[in-house]
């Protein structure tokens, strides 16, 4: 029986058939990810500016409260009479789209980076390296919240501000991928027939990588989510009047003894979008485990 070698050129990364993707953290994280996107469209259309509107009279009302006029508040509300359950629909574009965009950053900037690194030898390797181990040897929040303080609060400073620093991990592992690819014999075909290094590294390196990318992708997502969370909480995030999560804690700390429901709202969004992160990264790495093993059969 004919199996494939370790020098074929590789095949696409993942294929989802008619029951699932193979793999049963995937699907559940997909699953659980396809909840907060579909939130995430149903805000633009339930949410008006009204929604977020508070009300003094019934404020820290606890979960399933029902107002006077018939409204029912499922998560309750907040200490100006918000109902939490809008303000959390309201916080998924602060939240998650800063932690789109910024991942999207440190995707970019680490493969491109990592590339880089992986063709160049001598002075341009050399210097790649020792600037991704500069970077990683500043601490990262701190660092974060350094530029912050001095660019600005907002979307854009903030998401641009951590996915500009937290390139360096995708940027480590992507050099010693692309170190390997470069070896493999198709890789080298291409190389001897003359095709042009960006082409290379474009159409014969970067599907190699597909795997790697997503998966850490995935994990990187989660981590800037609580990243976002954590500036925001700590007031250097979105600005004070936008829903977004970590302004939504920050709000509840001095309420946890008579309305715990105020931390219960944001808290189970982060961690319900943080879970399902994290089970596609690792459904991503499992079926990229799987795939591997069929290549060296």
């Amino acid at each position: 029986m004919t199996t494939a070698t370790a020098t074929d050129k590789p095949a696409p990364a993942f294929r989802f058939n008619k029951i699932g993707t193979g793999s049963l953290q995937l699907d559940l994280g997909l699953l659980l990810f396809a909840i907060v996107v579909i939130a995430l469209l149903a805000q633009w259309v339930v949410l008006d500016e009204s929604a977020l509107d508070g009300n003094l009279r019934t404020r820290l009302k606890p979960m399933g409260y029902i107002s006077p006029d018939g409204v029912r508040h499922i998560f309750g509300t907040d200490q100006l009479g918000r109902d939490l359950l809008f303000r959390v629909l309201g916080g998924l574009p602060w939240s998650l789209g800063i932690s789109g965009v910024a991942v999207v950053c440190v995707a970019v900037i680490g493969t491109f980076i990592g590339l880089i690194g992986a063709w160049y030898t001598g002075v341009v390797r050399t210097i790649v390296l020792l600037g991704i181990a500069a970077m990683i040897a500043m601490p990262f929040l701190v660092l974060a919240l350094v530029v912050v303080a001095v660019v600005g609060r907002g979307f854009w400073p903030l998401s641009l501000t951590m996915g500009f620093i937290a390139w360096t991990a995708v940027s480590r592992v992507i050099y010693a991928e692309s170190r390997g690819l470069l070896t493999r014999e198709y890789v080298l075909a291409a190389r001897l027939f003359g095709v042009s290094k960006w082409s290379i590294l474009i159409f014969h390196v970067l599907p190699g990588l597909r795997p790697t990318i997503l998966v850490m992708a995935a994990f990187f997502f989660a981590v800037l989510l609580i990243i976002e969370s954590a500036l925001s909480f700590l007031g250097l995030g979105a600005p004070l009047n936008a829903p977004s999560w970590g302004n939504m804690l920050s709000d509840s700390r001095q309420y946890l003894t008579i309305a715990p429901w105020m931390m219960f709202a944001p808290a189970g969004a982060i961690v319900l979008a943080v879970i399902s992160l994290n089970l596609i990264g690792d459904g991503f790495a499992e079926l990229s485990r799987k795939r591997a093993r069929a290549v060296e059969v």
